[in-house]
């Protein structure tokens, strides 16, 4: 039996579906400034429910999101306020740790633009800079390809923290990024770049595993957390898109994506957990799993 960490589920869907807000290009970024207190009270369910890592609600706070908004000039404000809500839940909940997000530039799911190196790995950096001091560890998600994979582990290893790098891969065909690269030409960039964990994130779970075979090469520790959508849409390709472009898939309950995570796990994923629409009840239900299967959560 294996030493299991258990991430967290997705904070900005649980924020969405607990605000009742309209969704707005800002998404849980919009929430947490309306809504004070509530990321707290997602990350103490999450903790509740097993998770050992809380994920700040930080991934979507960047320069380029933030123009042309009411918060335009409260970049670092916004980032103290995640993780002000990840210390709180973490103290009140007693133990734990906490992970900066630090998310893709422009837009999720759009290799195609991603800056240039030079720019790209100025503007990570300035993210991890606000966000390790207070961290256990960094996680750069979603990230859609190799030249993104190489920029932002240049920008944050450099913290002295870990750096856990989670990719998105094509939901038709997991052995491929976004980007339509080779998953398996990530993992010497992760190594040579000083990841300490290869993840694979924000992906349909049927996607996950052809991934995870993509990654037996390594020497890292390998995990993943799926999102629960039932494809990515168009509509959520365009600029400043929000999340009511996105379904949910009807078989998204938490026993079927526990027996998912359950084959992850057989497979040698040693970090699991949940992204988009990933619930409490779900994490609650893979902790459950895991237990019973005589695995340590760590």
């Amino acid at each position: 039996m294996a030493e299991i960490t258990l991430l967290d589920g997705g904070m900005g869907q649980e924020l969405v579906h607990r605000a009742g807000d309209k969704p707005t290009p800002l998404w849980s970024t919009q929430i947490m400034l309306d809504h004070p207190g509530l990321v707290t009270a997602v990350h103490k369910d999450f903790f509740a429910a097993g998770a050992t890592i809380a994920t700040t609600n930080s991934y979507a706070i960047h320069h380029d999101r933030l123009t042309g908004t009411p918060v335009e000039g409260a970049f670092s404000a916004l980032h103290q306020s995640a993780l002000y809500e990840a210390r709180t839940a973490r103290r009140e909940h007693g133990s734990g740790q906490i992970a900066g997000a630090i998310g893709p530039l422009r837009a999720s799911y759009r290799p195609d633009l991603h800056p240039a190196s030079e720019e790209a790995v100025a503007l990570f950096a300035e993210v991890a800079e606000l966000l390790a001091p207070a961290c256990d560890l960094l996680i750069c998600e979603t990230v859609a390809s190799l030249d993104h994979a190489q920029d932002i582990l240049a920008a944050s290893v450099p913290m002295g923290l870990p750096v856990w790098l989670a990719m998105t891969v094509d939901d038709a065909d997991g052995s491929k990024l976004r980007s339509g690269e080779p998953v398996a030409d990530a993992v010497p960039i992760a190594e040579d770049g000083g990841a300490s964990a290869i993840l694979i994130n924000c992906s349909t779970p049927e996607a996950i595993q052809p991934a995870l075979d993509a990654l037996k090469g390594t020497k890292l520790p390998i995990g993943a957390y799926a999102n629960g959508f039932e494809q990515i849409t168009e509509g959520f390709l365009d600029d400043k898109p929000t999340v009511d472009s996105l379904t949910l898939r009807r078989d998204f309950t938490p026993e079927l994506y526990a027996d998912q995570v359950m084959e992850w796990v057989a497979s040698g994923a040693t970090i699991v957990g949940g992204c988009c629409e990933v619930s409490p009840a779900h994490i609650a239900e893979i902790a459950r799993r895991l237990k019973a299967a005589g695995h340590t959560i760590i």
